[in-house]
């Protein structure tokens, strides 16, 4: 699927879901723009540890995949730098974006770290870590995006959300900030949709990233046993980029505007793969949820297109 001459900005960019989505998008052709924040000399130790690639990587990786990557460092708790962000972008592409990705996320280490406090036992400023950069940023670059979409009468807005708005989900400023970015996409589709511009929150799965895999093999203690568990047979970083692809070459996208996509449901309705071959489980599925509650005999029995209904996981997770 080409998508070349599209204008793409994918925040958080130097690694995980955002590297991954930005590979694809270059794949198909799209000059990326990729953000992330200008590496500390502190860093340094964190990187090798981990084996994490850096924004340049990403950049030069979308190149060589057929795209145009630019790198842009910003740091998305400065709604300054942001604000410059999209100046530059607008000026550089004569007022063009047709691809907005928010992703930008700074709260990984402190989520991992705080595993097993109940939120009384950490310091409340986890809930700036958590919902600055993956909430407050996430408006702000809607605002700037979308003022140059409307101009152009078209446009899609991605924000990367998770299932951690539905229920409890590592902690609480998580959780709310997730369920807010989901109301977000719904409520601003509202405004755009007359303007020709989809906006979409975006669930992947349990997403094997390189700073997941690298913390869970750095953990002796055992501490982080069922999260490893949950990530073991996940997606991979690319998959949710193909879905994202998928999502703009679609010419009847603006019929999902406003809704909260799965990423393994995009999968199946168009028709694609990881980049591995596999095909990862679905958040939905029957037999999946059976076996990860530890009922294994009676998953084998259960066939794997067998899903929950959206209304019922929404329904059996109410907050009345």
């Amino acid at each position: 699927m080409s998508l070349a001459g599209q204008v793409a900005l994918v925040t958080g960019a130097s690694r995980g879901i955002g590297r991954g989505i930005a590979l694809q998008l270059g794949q198909a052709g799209a000059t990326v723009y990729v953000t992330g924040r200008q590496p500390k000399e502190s860093d340094a130790t964190k990187l090798d540890s981990y084996s994490l690639p850096s924004l340049e990587k990403t950049a030069k990786e979308v190149t060589e995949r057929g795209g145009k990557g630019i790198v842009v460092y910003c740091d998305h708790g400065n709604m300054d730098n942001v604000k410059d962000l999209f100046e530059r972008i607008d000026k550089e592409n004569n007022g063009k974006l047709d691809i907005l990705v928010n992703n930008a996320y700074s709260a990984v280490t402190a989520i991992f770290e705080g595993t097993g406090k109940k939120f009384y036992q950490q310091e409340a400023e986890v809930w700036d870590e958590v919902n600055n950069v993956g909430l407050r940023n996430h408006y702000y670059c809607c605002v700037y995006g979308s003022r140059m979409m409307v101009k152009n009468k078209k446009g899609l807005i991605i924000n990367i959300s998770s299932p951690g708005g539905l229920r409890y989900l590592f902690n609480i400023p998580y959780g709310v900030g997730k369920e807010a970015l989901d109301r977000m996409s719904a409520d601003m589709s509202k405004e755009l949709r007359p303007d020709g511009v989809t906006v979409i929150s975006l669930w992947p799965g349990a997403v094997r990233t390189e700073l997941v895999t690298g913390m869970q093999q750095a953990d002796q203690s055992g501490a982080h046993s069922e999260t490893a568990k949950m990530f073991a047979d996940g997606e991979t970083i690319e998959y949710p980029g193909i879905a994202v692809v998928r999502l703009a070459g679609d010419k009847d996208k603006m019929l999902l505007t406003g809704r909260t996509l799965l990423t393994a449901d995009l999968g199946d309705k168009y028709g694609f793969v990881d980049i591995d071959g596999r095909t990862p489980p679905n958040l939905r599925s029957v037999s999946r949820l059976l076996n990860y509650g530890g009922w294994k005999g009676l998953s084998d029995w259960v066939p794997h297109w067998v899903r929950l209904p959206g209304w019922y996981m929404w329904a059996a997770n109410s907050r009345l």
